[in-house]
């Protein structure tokens, strides 16, 4: 059996900055070597492991293999800084920042997820690539490498990661009162929810359509409005350019004083959420998981 310890650390990261950048050129001048250094690098990590590690294509592919390295990389890079900054103190040169890379859907990421940042802020020093990404999406980035932890809708564990379940996020399908009265005066069939337009956060975004076919049992193609902003997602609805689904909480004052409508009373489709994180020994990524489960607790059903 092929020996594949003691792989070069130098290439390992090589590999995963290829993979976060697509290319050799802008590998190479993010470690201000050049593009052939970065080929050769590579190269001799697939030689030593056997297999090819990425797709020479535009933007660079990993394969299967490459991302299991790609993780390899990220997680020992994420160690060694937390390592330092045991042994080097906050004012002195060197204390530098880990930076973790989260995949986080919008809802939460726009309610209560930068609390639970901010906590972790003040125990670490630690700053935070956070990618907005559909609940749906979010464990492919996991499965890629692309980030060390997600909020997802899945809870089978990605390949190498833990999962803690964070409770349902309840939406109500809402809209206008003169809305409703324009487009469902006649009732909530089939017909009418296949002319009445709808507004989605974005083309990922399946909630409106889910909802449709758990009511009608038929997939329907109503006219879409996109707006990839919560805030403005929220607003697009409450001033009339379609119906669609808000968290429960959001919409409760304005239910009850009879100024929104809800579609289907009573009909309001939960999504369940989990916290997926790689499995290592971080005490960053340990005191992460502890501030989602607490932020997420005051604002999801268990």
């Amino acid at each position: 059996m092929r020996d594949v310890t003691q792989l070069d650390p130098v290439a390992l990261r090589t590999l995963a900055v290829a993979v976060r950048l697509g290319t050799f050129e802008a590998t190479a001048r993010e470690l201000h070597v050049t593009p052939s250094a970065v080929s050769q690098r590579i190269k001799s990590l697939e030689t030593r492991i056997g297999r090819v590690l990425l797709h020479r294509v535009k933007p660079l592919e990993p394969t299967e293999a490459g991302l299991v390295l790609v993780r390899l990389a990220t997680q020992t890079e994420l160690l060694e800084r937390e390592a330092v900054a045991e042994l080097v103190e906050e004012d002195e040169d060197g204390a530098s920042y880990t930076s973790l890379p989260i995949a986080v859907n919008a809802d939460a990421l726009y309610s209560w997820f930068v609390d639970a940042l901010a906590e972790v802020q003040t125990r670490h020093r630690v700053v935070f690539e956070v990618v907005r990404e559909d609940h749906t999406r979010t464990a492919e980035r996991l499965r890629r490498g692309e980030v060390m932890a997600a909020i997802t809708g899945e809870p089978k564990p990605v390949p190498g990661c833990r999962v803690v379940r964070l409770g349902r996020l309840r939406y109500a399908a809402v809209a206008t009162r003169g809305f409703h009265a324009t487009h469902f005066a006649g009732g909530v069939g089939s017909t009418a929810l296949a002319e009445a337009p709808i507004v989605a956060f974005d083309r990922n975004d399946s909630l409106q359509h889910d909802f449709i076919r758990r009511v009608t049992r038929r997939h329907l193609a109503p006219p879409v409005t996109y707006v990839p902003s919560v805030r403005e997602f929220d607003r697009a609805i409450r001033v009339g350019m379609g119906w669609g689904l808000l968290p429960e909480a959001d919409v409760a004052t304005e239910l009850d004083r009879g100024d929104m409508v809800e579609l289907v009373p009573g009909r309001r489709p939960e999504v369940a959420l989990f916290w997926q994180h790689w499995r290592l020994g971080s005490s960053v990524v340990a005191d992460l998981t502890e501030a989602v489960v607490g932020a997420a607790r005051g604002w999801l059903t268990s």
